[in-house]
């Protein structure tokens, strides 16, 4: 009604048209500043002319010193737009309740995210079920792809597994484990794979590459076992943004990349495949993960 009203009257008639982007003001997107950057970002004034151009409103960009920092924002209604990693966005979700995923980044094989994957070689752990009774390498505890998913994804599956259990052989790094693996001091290890939006491997590197790459036949290798599906970070709005201006910021991201590839390097630095539709059900794994360790989880 509104839309037709102005294209009829004008704007200056039509008073009680004020949309959404009036009851903003200035449309905030938060982003967390790059290790020793402080508060400049990479080609900030052509990415707030590409937003600004695409909701037809002043847009600012708001740097938080951390993930902390941009959730509390975006909880607390300071900024309405933010850009998170898979956990980050999790956290969120569990924080408030109030944001939702609009779009994330893919690669240009199709990958979509990472799954964690149980490895064994020469046949040394013949099932999952055998795992208590062989050494298991497993990256630090803060790895995500090489830790903290297979454990929370095998817990979710009823599988008996703690940071601490006995069969499990803690090393300095995923570069660590895989060396463990090599020289027979495991008998398999939690490693990673990208995956397609379907779950498949996207066969473009991860951990069996890195075996293979290091001059472990792929023969002798072998995959046990899959987690489910770990989505990248994606770009989050507030759950009460207007649905026009999801909808402007939907088609301006997804066709970021054909039309504008170089604001999209800016804004998407690691994944160069362009922008896909998000929804929440698509972080299931992501927030197994952060609940699982928020309730201190051993």
């Amino acid at each position: 009604m509104c839309a037709v009203a102005l294209a009829a009257f004008g704007a200056a008639s039509s008073p009680a048209c004020a949309d959404w982007r009036d009851d903003i003001g200035t449309f905030r997107i938060g982003i967390v500043a790059e290790p020793g950057g402080g508060n400049s970002v990479p080609g900030l004034a052509r990415l707030t002319e590409a937003f600004a151009n695409a909701l037809g409103m002043k847009v600012e960009f708001v740097v938080a010193r951390d993930y902390a920092a941009l959730i509390e924002a975006q909880a607390s209604g300071r900024v309405q737009y933010a850009v998170y990693s898979a956990l980050a966005y999790a956290t969120a979700s569990q924080r408030c309740g109030c944001v939702e995923p609009l779009v994330a980044p893919v690669d240009v094989d199709g990958a979509v995210g990472i799954r964690s994957v149980l490895v064994t070689r020469d046949g040394r752990l013949p099932d999952l079920a055998a795992m208590a009774s062989h050494r298991i390498a497993i990256a630090p505890a803060e790895n995500v792809g090489g830790a903290l998913l297979p454990l929370a994804a095998l817990s979710a599956e009823g599988v008996k597994i703690a940071r601490d259990s006995p069969f499990l052989a803690r090393a300095a790094s995923a570069t660590a484990a895989e060396t463990m693996l090599a020289g027979g001091e495991a008998d398999a290890l939690f490693g990673w794979e990208p995956a397609d939006a379907a779950g498949q491997s996207a066969h473009s590197g991860g951990t069996v590459a890195r075996l293979e790459a290091a001059g472990i036949p792929g023969a002798s290798l072998r995959v046990l076992w899959t987690s489910g599906l770990l989505r990248y970070g994606p770009h989050a709005v507030r759950s009460d943004l207007d649905p026009e201006a999801k909808r402007r910021l939907t088609v301006f991201l997804t066709n970021l990349k054909s039309q504008t590839p170089d604001v999209y390097d800016l804004l998407e630095a690691t994944h160069p495949g362009g922008f896909t539709p998000a929804a929440s059900k698509d972080y299931a794994m992501a927030l197994a993960i952060v609940e699982r360790e928020s309730a201190g989880e051993e």
